[in-house]
């Protein structure tokens, strides 16, 4: 494929099931097909819903995103950016086209998507607190892992198979470090973190049932 084309993918979306709304839904498609012809667009495959824009449960949306980021496609072609959503629904879906680098470009604009200044200030914004968001997580897991050490938690002595070169999931949990960490005064959430930190996929919620099925086998 010549270098200059790139790869993208056509999204379209009516809101209800009706006859004549599948006939504007058929006529979208056509319309941006041409769009994308025009603007030396390969298109890799095409998704649709009938569904409210205010919703961001729709089929073909979550199709879409998840396509877009397996096949590392450049553009999303839309006819306005009311197909993408409506609302938060329309934030939520434009920000994470933006996380992956993708262009959205619009028949309504004549190319890349042009968005009201409130709007690409609100995109800056979730950009900024999911920044915050990750940097707060990795220190609640640096902080866990301190205090879980501090408390004689070894994992070199307890943990098994870390570094595991293939790559795979650690099945087991430690549960006698649970109960351990917890009789020393770590949170649920607190052990959590010190387990994701040292390579354990682990929930609070899963470190909190673990620990009370461990309690209830002792008391019974």
């Amino acid at each position: 494929m010549n270098n200059s084309v790139k790869t993208a993918v056509i999204y379209s979306r009516v809101s209800t099931d009706k006859e004549t709304q599948e006939k504007s839904l058929i006529r979208q498609e056509e319309e941006l097909r041409i769009f994308a012809a025009d603007n030396n667009y390969f298109v890799k495959e095409t998704f649709s819903d009938q569904h409210s824009g205010y919703s961001v449960e729709r089929e073909g949306l979550l199709e879409m995103l998840d396509y877009v980021k397996e096949h590392s496609i450049s553009v999303v072609c839309i006819q306005d950016e009311t197909r993408l959503g409506r609302g938060n629904s329309r934030m939520a879906v434009l920000h994470l086209l933006k996380k992956t680098n993708v262009q959205v470009v619009s028949i309504n604009d004549g190319g890349s998507l042009q968005m009201n200044e409130m709007d690409s200030m609100m995109l800056e914004i979730l950009a900024l607190v999911e920044e915050y968001q990750r940097k707060l997580h990795n220190a609640k897991i640096r902080r866990g892992m301190k205090r879980a050490v501090t408390h004689g938690f070894k994992p070199e002595k307890n943990l098994k198979n870390q570094g595991n070169p293939e790559g795979r999931e650690r099945k087991d949990i430690p549960i006698q470090e649970i109960v351990n960490l917890r009789k020393n005064g770590l949170t649920y959430e607190e052990i959590a973190s010190t387990l994701r930190g040292f390579g354990y996929a682990v929930s609070k919620a899963t470190v909190h049932r673990r620990y009370i099925e461990y309690s209830e086998r002792l008391e019974g």
